[in-house]
């Protein structure tokens, strides 16, 4: 290799570092996004149920900027380079998408989907090969989810509702049946999918504790589904 050669290497890379510290400024400002909206949903375990709407109202606003992050990000990755990149937000995406599934559960009992994840963030097909929701990223959010609805099966019976554990518990199995069909080969995936069990298991045992004392207000048929 000549000095010429060395030069067009010293550009590149020149040129990465550059790249690599513009998109860190955009990514920090989708990571404290994303840390404020989990801390404010933090507050669901001291927060009665009756004022969840209010809590997650809240939020929405912040939910909405993001797609301002989005394509920010978005703008600056050059084609075809997205998986060169997308170390630098797959945490913040991670902790977004774990926001909005939990947001959609307590709202509407049901889980959010890929497609409506993406739509929220303002994420656009043309943005293939450069910006996306990786279904890693959701899965993994959604892993989040769980761990988290199992902390709230039990703060909320500390708070005097004595249902939510049951309406959880039929949520959580059927995400853990899901996820049993799936072929997991991130590793990392797969450890975290492997301790769902125990928050099942957790869960399950504070419906069984429920139900012993005859807490729960049954539903028709005596058998408990989401409402």
């Amino acid at each position: 290799m000549d000095e010429k050669d060395f030069e067009e290497i010293s550009a590149q890379l020149e040129q990465e570092a550059n790249l690599r510290e513009k998109l860190k400024d955009e990514v920090s400002k989708l990571e404290q996004k994303s840390r404020s909206m989990q801390g404010t949903m933090n507050k669901i375990h001291a927060t009665p149920t009756s004022q969840l709407p209010r809590l997650i109202n809240t939020i929405k606003p912040v939910v909405e900027s993001c797609k301002e992050d989005t394509r920010a990000i978005a703008s600056l990755v050059p084609p075809n380079t997205y998986w060169k990149w997308k170390y630098m937000w797959a945490q913040a995406l991670q902790g977004i998408v774990f926001t909005l599934a939990l947001c959609k559960f307590l709202e509407e009992g049901t889980l959010i989907t890929l497609p409506e994840v993406s739509k929220t963030l303002g994420v656009e097909e043309e943005w293939k090969g450069r910006f996306t929701i990786a279904t890693e990223d959701y899965l993994q959010g959604i892993i989040s989810l769980v761990n988290e609805l199992s902390r709230l099966a039990v703060n909320a019976v500390t708070l005097g509702d004595f249902d939510a554990p049951f309406r959880i518990s039929v949520f959580v199995k059927d995400l853990f049946a899901g996820f049993s069909l799936l072929n997991l080969k991130n590793d990392s995936l797969r450890k975290r999918f492997d301790s769902l069990k125990y928050d099942v298991k957790r869960i399950e045992e504070v419906v069984y504790d429920v139900s012993l004392r005859k807490l729960n207000t049954p539903t028709a048929g005596g058998d408990e589904t989401m409402s």
